[in-house]
Protein backbone atom coordinates (compact mmCIF):
# COMPACT_ATOMS: atom_id res chain seq x y z
CA UNK A 1 0.00 0.00 0.00
CA UNK A 2 1.51 3.31 -1.05
CA UNK A 3 1.37 6.44 1.06
CA UNK A 4 -0.43 9.26 -0.75
CA UNK A 5 1.77 12.22 -1.60
CA UNK A 6 1.07 15.51 0.13
CA UNK A 7 1.23 18.39 -2.31
CA UNK A 8 3.26 21.37 -1.12
CA UNK A 9 1.23 24.45 -0.28
CA UNK A 10 2.65 27.90 0.40
CA UNK A 11 -0.43 28.67 2.46
CA UNK A 12 0.19 25.69 4.74
CA UNK A 13 3.87 26.58 4.98
CA UNK A 14 3.16 30.18 6.00
CA UNK A 15 0.47 29.09 8.45
CA UNK A 16 2.91 26.68 10.08
CA UNK A 17 5.65 29.32 10.25
CA UNK A 18 3.28 31.91 11.69
CA UNK A 19 2.03 29.39 14.26
CA UNK A 20 5.60 28.77 15.42
CA UNK A 21 6.21 32.51 15.83
CA UNK A 22 2.91 32.93 17.65
CA UNK A 23 3.54 30.01 20.01
CA UNK A 24 7.10 31.16 20.78
CA UNK A 25 5.96 34.62 21.89
CA UNK A 26 2.96 33.24 23.79
CA UNK A 27 5.31 30.93 25.68
CA UNK A 28 7.64 33.83 26.48
CA UNK A 29 4.91 36.45 26.83
CA UNK A 30 6.41 38.00 29.97
CA UNK A 31 9.72 38.58 28.22
CA UNK A 32 7.85 39.89 25.18
CA UNK A 33 5.92 42.34 27.35
CA UNK A 34 9.14 43.57 28.96
CA UNK A 35 10.63 44.16 25.50
CA UNK A 36 7.45 46.01 24.53
CA UNK A 37 7.74 48.31 27.52
CA UNK A 38 11.38 48.98 26.64
CA UNK A 39 10.32 50.03 23.13
CA UNK A 40 7.88 52.53 24.66
CA UNK A 41 10.62 54.55 26.33
CA UNK A 42 11.72 56.02 23.00
CA UNK A 43 8.35 57.42 21.77
CA UNK A 44 7.27 58.62 25.22
CA UNK A 45 10.42 60.71 25.45
CA UNK A 46 9.84 62.12 21.94
CA UNK A 47 6.22 62.85 22.79
CA UNK A 48 7.01 64.64 26.04
CA UNK A 49 9.65 66.80 24.35
CA UNK A 50 7.51 67.82 21.36
CA UNK A 51 4.41 68.46 23.45
CA UNK A 52 6.46 70.89 25.52
CA UNK A 53 7.71 72.53 22.32
CA UNK A 54 4.14 72.81 21.03
CA UNK A 55 2.95 74.26 24.36
CA UNK A 56 5.71 76.88 24.25
CA UNK A 57 4.60 77.92 20.73
CA UNK A 58 0.95 78.44 21.51
CA UNK A 59 -0.28 74.85 21.39
CA UNK A 60 0.99 73.56 18.04
CA UNK A 61 4.20 73.01 16.08
CA UNK A 62 4.57 72.15 12.41
CA UNK A 63 0.80 71.79 12.07
CA UNK A 64 0.60 69.32 14.97
CA UNK A 65 -1.35 70.20 18.11
CA UNK A 66 -0.39 68.62 21.41
CA UNK A 67 -3.26 66.12 21.04
CA UNK A 68 -2.23 65.35 17.44
CA UNK A 69 1.34 64.69 18.59
CA UNK A 70 -0.04 62.30 21.19
CA UNK A 71 -2.01 60.47 18.49
CA UNK A 72 1.08 60.33 16.29
CA UNK A 73 3.38 58.81 18.89
CA UNK A 74 0.82 56.41 20.36
CA UNK A 75 0.20 55.07 16.86
CA UNK A 76 3.99 55.06 16.45
CA UNK A 77 4.23 52.46 19.22
CA UNK A 78 2.00 50.04 17.30
CA UNK A 79 3.83 50.64 14.03
CA UNK A 80 7.13 50.04 15.85
CA UNK A 81 5.84 46.69 17.07
CA UNK A 82 4.81 45.71 13.55
CA UNK A 83 8.11 46.83 12.09
CA UNK A 84 10.13 44.35 14.12
CA UNK A 85 11.96 42.28 11.52
CA UNK A 86 14.87 39.91 11.16
CA UNK A 87 17.92 41.86 12.27
CA UNK A 88 20.69 42.08 9.64
CA UNK A 89 23.21 41.76 12.47
CA UNK A 90 21.84 38.24 13.10
CA UNK A 91 23.11 37.12 9.71
CA UNK A 92 26.66 37.45 11.04
CA UNK A 93 25.79 35.02 13.86
CA UNK A 94 24.12 32.59 11.47
CA UNK A 95 27.13 32.52 9.18
CA UNK A 96 29.84 32.49 11.85
CA UNK A 97 28.15 29.69 13.78
CA UNK A 98 27.21 27.66 10.73
CA UNK A 99 23.50 27.89 11.55
CA UNK A 100 22.68 28.73 7.95
CA UNK A 101 23.55 25.16 6.99
CA UNK A 102 20.31 23.95 8.55
CA UNK A 103 18.26 26.29 6.35
CA UNK A 104 20.17 25.46 3.18
CA UNK A 105 19.41 21.78 3.65
CA UNK A 106 15.72 22.47 2.93
CA UNK A 107 14.25 23.42 -0.47
CA UNK A 108 12.57 26.55 0.94
CA UNK A 109 14.40 29.89 0.93
CA UNK A 110 15.11 30.98 4.53
CA UNK A 111 13.35 34.27 3.79
CA UNK A 112 9.98 32.51 3.87
CA UNK A 113 10.77 30.78 7.15
CA UNK A 114 11.76 34.05 8.81
CA UNK A 115 8.99 36.14 7.26
CA UNK A 116 6.22 33.74 8.30
CA UNK A 117 7.69 33.46 11.80
CA UNK A 118 7.58 37.23 12.30
CA UNK A 119 4.04 37.39 10.92
CA UNK A 120 2.88 35.08 13.70
CA UNK A 121 4.66 37.03 16.40
CA UNK A 122 2.79 40.22 15.45
CA UNK A 123 -0.47 38.90 16.89
CA UNK A 124 1.04 38.38 20.34
CA UNK A 125 2.84 41.72 20.36
CA UNK A 126 -0.33 43.53 19.24
CA UNK A 127 -2.43 41.87 21.95
CA UNK A 128 0.10 42.98 24.57
CA UNK A 129 0.20 46.48 23.06
CA UNK A 130 -3.50 47.26 23.63
CA UNK A 131 -3.43 47.69 27.44
CA UNK A 132 -0.28 49.79 27.18
CA UNK A 133 -1.90 51.97 24.50
CA UNK A 134 -4.95 52.40 26.74
CA UNK A 135 -2.74 53.75 29.54
CA UNK A 136 -0.92 56.11 27.16
CA UNK A 137 -4.29 57.34 25.85
CA UNK A 138 -5.50 58.17 29.36
CA UNK A 139 -2.29 60.03 30.15
CA UNK A 140 -1.71 62.02 26.94
CA UNK A 141 -5.28 62.41 25.57
CA UNK A 142 -4.65 61.99 21.82
CA UNK A 143 -6.89 63.32 19.08
CA UNK A 144 -7.62 60.97 16.18
CA UNK A 145 -9.50 61.88 13.01
CA UNK A 146 -10.82 58.37 12.42
CA UNK A 147 -12.97 57.09 9.58
CA UNK A 148 -13.78 53.62 8.28
CA UNK A 149 -11.58 54.30 5.25
CA UNK A 150 -8.62 55.35 7.41
CA UNK A 151 -8.96 52.33 9.68
CA UNK A 152 -9.21 49.91 6.75
CA UNK A 153 -6.32 51.57 4.90
CA UNK A 154 -4.22 51.52 8.07
CA UNK A 155 -4.81 47.77 8.35
CA UNK A 156 -3.21 47.39 4.92
CA UNK A 157 -0.53 50.07 5.35
CA UNK A 158 0.85 48.69 8.61
CA UNK A 159 1.39 45.26 7.03
CA UNK A 160 2.81 46.94 3.94
CA UNK A 161 5.27 48.88 6.08
CA UNK A 162 6.33 45.66 7.79
CA UNK A 163 6.89 43.95 4.44
CA UNK A 164 8.99 46.83 3.10
CA UNK A 165 11.15 47.01 6.21
CA UNK A 166 11.55 43.24 6.45
CA UNK A 167 12.77 42.94 2.86
CA UNK A 168 15.05 45.96 3.32
CA UNK A 169 16.74 44.54 6.43
CA UNK A 170 16.98 41.09 4.86
CA UNK A 171 18.64 42.63 1.83
CA UNK A 172 21.09 44.48 4.07
CA UNK A 173 21.93 41.21 5.80
CA UNK A 174 23.40 39.82 2.59
CA UNK A 175 26.44 42.04 3.17
CA UNK A 176 27.55 39.50 5.78
CA UNK A 177 28.27 36.99 3.03
CA UNK A 178 31.15 39.20 1.88
CA UNK A 179 32.32 40.35 5.31
CA UNK A 180 31.57 39.28 8.86
CA UNK A 181 31.99 42.86 10.03
CA UNK A 182 29.18 44.74 8.29
CA UNK A 183 27.98 46.49 11.45
CA UNK A 184 29.21 49.92 10.34
CA UNK A 185 27.13 49.76 7.16
CA UNK A 186 24.05 48.71 9.09
CA UNK A 187 24.57 51.53 11.57
CA UNK A 188 24.57 54.13 8.78
CA UNK A 189 21.36 52.75 7.27
CA UNK A 190 19.59 52.59 10.65
CA UNK A 191 20.67 56.18 11.35
CA UNK A 192 19.18 57.18 8.00
CA UNK A 193 15.97 55.40 8.91
CA UNK A 194 15.80 57.23 12.23
CA UNK A 195 16.04 60.63 10.54
CA UNK A 196 14.07 59.98 7.34
CA UNK A 197 11.21 57.71 8.41
CA UNK A 198 9.27 59.91 10.82
CA UNK A 199 10.43 57.67 13.62
CA UNK A 200 12.43 60.33 15.45
CA UNK A 201 10.06 63.18 14.68
CA UNK A 202 7.23 63.79 12.17
CA UNK A 203 8.83 64.89 8.92
CA UNK A 204 6.66 68.01 8.91
CA UNK A 205 8.84 69.24 11.78
CA UNK A 206 12.02 68.71 9.76
CA UNK A 207 13.43 71.00 7.04
CA UNK A 208 11.47 70.77 3.78
CA UNK A 209 14.35 69.17 1.91
CA UNK A 210 14.41 66.31 4.42
CA UNK A 211 10.74 65.54 3.75
CA UNK A 212 11.38 65.67 -0.01
CA UNK A 213 14.35 63.33 0.27
CA UNK A 214 12.39 60.94 2.48
CA UNK A 215 9.70 60.57 -0.18
CA UNK A 216 12.27 58.97 -2.49
CA UNK A 217 13.48 56.43 0.08
CA UNK A 218 11.73 53.42 1.62
CA UNK A 219 11.93 54.51 5.26
CA UNK A 220 8.99 56.92 5.23
CA UNK A 221 6.65 54.24 3.94
CA UNK A 222 7.46 51.94 6.86
CA UNK A 223 6.83 54.41 9.70
CA UNK A 224 5.26 57.79 9.01
CA UNK A 225 2.93 56.74 6.21
CA UNK A 226 0.96 54.15 8.24
CA UNK A 227 0.82 56.54 11.19
CA UNK A 228 -0.56 59.43 9.14
CA UNK A 229 -3.10 57.13 7.51
CA UNK A 230 -4.65 56.26 10.88
CA UNK A 231 -4.56 59.69 12.48
CA UNK A 232 -6.22 61.21 9.41
CA UNK A 233 -3.56 63.54 8.02
CA UNK A 234 -3.74 62.16 4.46
CA UNK A 235 -6.51 62.44 1.88
CA UNK A 236 -7.65 59.39 -0.08
CA UNK A 237 -5.40 60.13 -3.07
CA UNK A 238 -2.31 60.29 -0.83
CA UNK A 239 -3.35 57.06 0.88
CA UNK A 240 -3.75 55.15 -2.38
CA UNK A 241 -0.49 56.58 -3.70
CA UNK A 242 1.34 55.55 -0.53
CA UNK A 243 -0.05 52.03 -0.64
CA UNK A 244 1.10 51.74 -4.25
CA UNK A 245 4.59 52.90 -3.30
CA UNK A 246 4.74 50.32 -0.54
CA UNK A 247 4.00 47.62 -3.11
CA UNK A 248 6.62 48.99 -5.49
CA UNK A 249 9.29 49.18 -2.78
CA UNK A 250 8.54 45.67 -1.52
CA UNK A 251 8.59 44.18 -5.03
CA UNK A 252 11.64 46.16 -6.15
CA UNK A 253 13.72 45.21 -3.14
CA UNK A 254 12.38 41.67 -3.40
CA UNK A 255 13.85 41.41 -6.89
CA UNK A 256 17.13 42.85 -5.56
CA UNK A 257 17.07 40.28 -2.76
CA UNK A 258 16.49 37.44 -5.23
CA UNK A 259 19.40 38.60 -7.39
CA UNK A 260 21.65 39.36 -4.41
CA UNK A 261 21.00 35.97 -2.80
CA UNK A 262 22.19 34.17 -5.95
CA UNK A 263 25.45 36.14 -5.76
CA UNK A 264 25.81 35.92 -1.98
CA UNK A 265 25.28 32.18 -1.60
CA UNK A 266 28.28 31.53 -3.85
CA UNK A 267 30.41 33.33 -1.27
CA UNK A 268 29.02 31.39 1.68
CA UNK A 269 31.30 29.43 3.96
CA UNK A 270 30.43 28.58 7.56
CA UNK A 271 33.05 29.98 9.96
CA UNK A 272 32.41 28.60 13.42
CA UNK A 273 31.24 25.45 15.05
Amino acid sequence: MTTPKTEFSWLRFYRAGARIGFQRDVQYRTMTFVFLLAFLVEPVIYLAVWQNVAASQGGSVGGYSEAALAAYYITWTLVRVFNLAFDPYAWEWRIRRGRLNDFLSTPIHPFHRDFSFFIGSKFVWTALWFPVAAVLTLIFRPEFNLSLFNIAAFGVAIWGGFAVRFVLLYLMGLANFWTTRASAVFGVVIAGELLLSGRLVPLALMPEWVDSLASWLPFKWTFQFPIEVLIGRLDSDAVWSGLGLQVLWALGMGVALWWGWKKAIVKYAAVGG
